[in-house]
């Protein structure tokens, strides 16, 4: 009698808490004609040993930046940015995406006016991580050079 109960059980949590069975883990790489938009702030890249952030990150009243932050928040619950990609021309709270286009171009989108861009192409696979030491680098292997890399743009 109790077993079939041990068996419905797992299925009735699940549905309870439907956000369990539909969340994913936080990625750390973009892909070719993949995008991460500022109204989906749960949306963001993490290092591999979660010790960075990367993703719009609210600075004023509907202003964002498109930034790395450390993942941990300080004390008074602020997060420490390390690099941005807008710091003088934030984009809104609405239809702003971040996109690595399919010509291999990493765009930033404010309501489809284009802010910044990396004006990076290539016809090879690519794809942008987040990686350990914080540095956010669009890639074509996991080889170095990269295509493009935060860490030469500070």
């Amino acid at each position: 009698m109790y077993l079939p109960f041990l068996f419905l059980l797992p299925l009735i949590i699940l549905s309870c808490y439907p956000h369990f069975a539909t969340s994913s883990s936080p990625q750390n790489v973009l892909t070719k004609g993949s995008s991460l938009s500022v109204e989906n702030n749960h949306h963001v890249l993490v290092s591999p040993n979660k010790l960075f952030t990367a993703g719009f990150h609210q600075i004023g009243q509907n202003a964002y930046c498109f930034a790395i932050w450390f993942s941990e928040p300080m004390s008074d619950g602020n997060h420490t940015l390390v690099w941005m990609a807008n710091r003088d021309k934030p984009v809104n709270g609405k239809r702003s995406k971040f996109t690595l286009q399919k010509t291999g171009n990493l765009v930033l989108t404010d309501a489809g006016q284009m802010i910044w861009t990396t004006d990076t192409k290539s016809a090879s696979s690519l794809q942008l991580q987040l990686i350990d030491t914080g540095n956010l680098v669009l890639k074509q292997s996991d080889e170095e050079p990269y295509l493009w890399q935060s860490f030469s743009f500070p």
